[in-house]
């Protein structure tokens, strides 16, 4: 076809796992479904009897014609067949509806262990692999994994059904049953050689429609940007691209599988026709009656049916058994972030201490080599710099979202690697660029950090965040619904939400990526009055992009490719005319009062004194 398979290859935390590994962690999945699954092995077997006892019945009654016995006895074997066909119907019945049952409830703690697993992925888990991606694994795959189930249980049905009829073939006649059978290593033989291709075939297939999903997911998270800059036709050009690709790999992959059905239909109709021709001499030489025959010939399709049943199923059980082996490699991924102690977290005071800090996102991105840094408690630190300094990744190894490789990081004194995570996150607040809310009303979204809080702490908070003012521009106040991502609020006032947030949790140390946005004068002072509000009495590390804010530090931290070149306040860094005073010209200056459009800054002079 001439068409290029990229983005098909496994994840880097992928693994593969043996049949009996995925087989035996199903299983493991079904021990609290286990009086369930009794239930339905005693409905299987029943199934399969009843299915069983159905030619013999019928054969019976054709005997019971050629004898020309009384009309009672053909009426009774009528109704007989009519109350075995009545009971087949109905254990198969409440075999599927218990099936579902247990199946549900195995896919449902499946999902929930797969987005246990998601939560507590790192950050550098969401930074390598697209969300769509992952949201496929835990939605798309685990419904797949109960394809496995289902199949299961159907191959434990059709085997017993197998292993009954042959019994009976024996019965009726030995050297017909050992013809019929000779074809059975050939149809094995067919479903083993099939196997060996449908794993990976399967494994593709879910890959593309994995890339599909995440094509899907950027193109409506990015909808707004596209429409911008009119990029809709090359959204949709790039989606058709994807598209195709899973198209061609699901056209390959059921030209795989839909191929093996009149292979083994056709084996079986060339066993099926030996075992008439050698049986019909068999009746005209009166060896078996012609009830006989006719009960060797229907069981001789059913005979067929379980062993090409379970060579076609092996498609879907390869699909299944994909899908179950990516949940469980999502599942097993290692974490990058070790903790090595799991120790309780008193309340903070917020001294920070960064001691020869070895750190890179990859082999070949190095971001820190031998830092150091101390941030005193309570202190204020501004971090600047141009983009790749290094800010960003001081705030989320303090976050401990990310790994360092070398060194140590102090938090009170105590290595951060020995805390309990979730103890020490109830205390650092974060504020990204971007904040993010979620669907509900602004008070659920202000509640987030502390679910517990009452509905008096938080109106409190908010009112205390920016005078309380930007509550009357909410149509219904705290219980606005704010939309997906809170898109139905203004940029400032979701930045007002993300700070009352912060403020409510009351951490001991703040981590602030100031928004660059502009926003109106108003909710700009309204913004800044709630910052100091937050960042009272607290360690606070700020990426610094307001003016504002950087002269309100207490220390200003310059980073120049992971290297602190200078540190200090405004005045005295302006005074030295370095990095800093570089970068303020470049970007901050438009941002003070000093400054005049179309005259350039005019330089405020500082006397120097001889204590400075």
């Amino acid at each position: 076809m001439g068409f290029i398979m990229d983005g098909l290859d496994a994840e880097t935390y992928d693994r593969k796992y043996g049949d009996r590994q995925l087989i035996a962690r199903v299983i493991g999945y079904f021990r609290p479904q286990l009086t369930i699954m009794l239930f339905v092995a005693v409905l299987v077997v029943l199934t399969s009897l009843m299915d069983t006892a159905f030619p013999i019945l019928i054969a019976r009654s054709l005997d019971t014609l050629a004898a020309a016995q009384s009309a009672q006895t053909i009426e009774l074997l009528v109704s007989i067949i009519l109350v075995t066909g009545i009971f087949s119907w109905t254990f198969n019945f409440l075999r599927q509806r218990y099936t579902a049952r247990a199946v549900g409830n195995v896919v449902l703690d499946l999902q929930q262990d797969a987005f246990a697993a998601i939560v507590a992925r790192d950050m550098s888990f969401y930074d390598e692999y697209p969300s769509g991606k992952i949201v496929s694994r835990v939605t798309s795959d685990t419904e797949q994994f109960a394809t496995v189930v289902t199949l299961t249980l159907n191959l434990l049905s059709q085997l017993l059904l197998f292993f009954l009829i042959a019994a009976v073939l024996f019965y009726i006649n030995t050297r017909l049953a050992l013809l019929a059978l000779t074809i059975t290593p050939v149809i094995v033989a067919i479903a083993l050689g099939f196997r060996l291709i449908a794993r990976r075939t399967t494994q593709r297939s879910q890959r593309s429609l994995a890339r599909v999903n995440a094509n899907v997911q950027e193109a409506i998270s990015g909808i707004t940007v596209a429409k911008n800059f009119r990029q809709e036709q090359n959204m949709y050009d790039a989606f058709k691209q994807v598209n195709e690709q899973s198209y061609h790999v699901n056209v390959r992959s059921g030209f795989v599988y839909n191929g093996v059905f009149p292979l083994l239909f056709l084996v079986a109709n060339v066993g099926t026709t030996i075992v008439v021709y050698f049986g019909g001499l068999n009746v005209l030489g009166g060896s078996i009656s012609a009830g006989a025959w006719f009960l060797f010939v229907q069981s001789i399709g059913i005979l067929w049916f379980p062993l090409t049943s379970i060579a076609s199923f092996w498609s879907q059980f390869q699909l299944g058994l994909s899908a179950s082996e990516r949940v469980f490699a999502l599942i097993d991924a290692e974490p990058r972030v070790q903790q090595i102690d799991q120790q309780p977290v008193p309340r903070l005071s917020g001294r920070i201490e960064f001691k020869d800090v070895f750190f890179q996102y990859t082999e070949q991105q190095t971001v820190l080599a031998g830092f150091n840094l101390t941030i005193k408690a309570g202190e204020t630190v501004a971090l600047v710099g141009h983009t790749g300094a290094g800010k960003s990744s001081l705030g989320k190894l303090v976050a401990r979202f990310y790994e360092f490789q070398g060194g140590d990081i102090l938090i009170d004194g105590r290595d951060i690697r020995t805390f309990d995570l979730h103890a020490y996150h109830r205390q650092l607040g974060m504020v990204p660029q971007m904040p993010f809310l979620f669907s509900g009303t602004v008070a659920d979204n202000i509640r987030y950090a502390r679910p517990e809080a009452t509905d008096e702490e938080v109106v409190t908070v908010a009112q205390n965040i920016g005078w309380g003012d930007w509550l009357e521009a909410l149509p219904d106040g705290l219980e606005t619904e704010v939309g997906e991502e809170g898109k139905a609020l203004s940029l400032g006032q979701r930045q007002l939400v993300a700070l009352a947030r912060v403020l409510l949790q009351d951490p001991s140390i703040i981590i602030l990526d100031e928004a660059t946005a502009s926003v109106d004068p108003l909710t700009e002072a309204q913004i800044q009055e709630g910052l100091d509000l937050v960042l009272e009495n607290r360690t606070a590390i700020i990426i610094a992009h307001r003016l504002s804010t950087i002269r309100h530090a207490d220390r200003i931290i310059v980073l120049s490719r992971g290297n602190i070149v200078e540190e200090g306040n405004h005045e005295l860094l302006m005074r030295q005319g370095g990095h800093y005073a570089q970068l303020y010209n470049t970007y901050f200056r438009h941002q003070s009062p000093d400054y005049r459009p179309g005259e350039g800054f005019v330089p405020v002079l500082i006397p120097v004194t001889d204590t400075e």
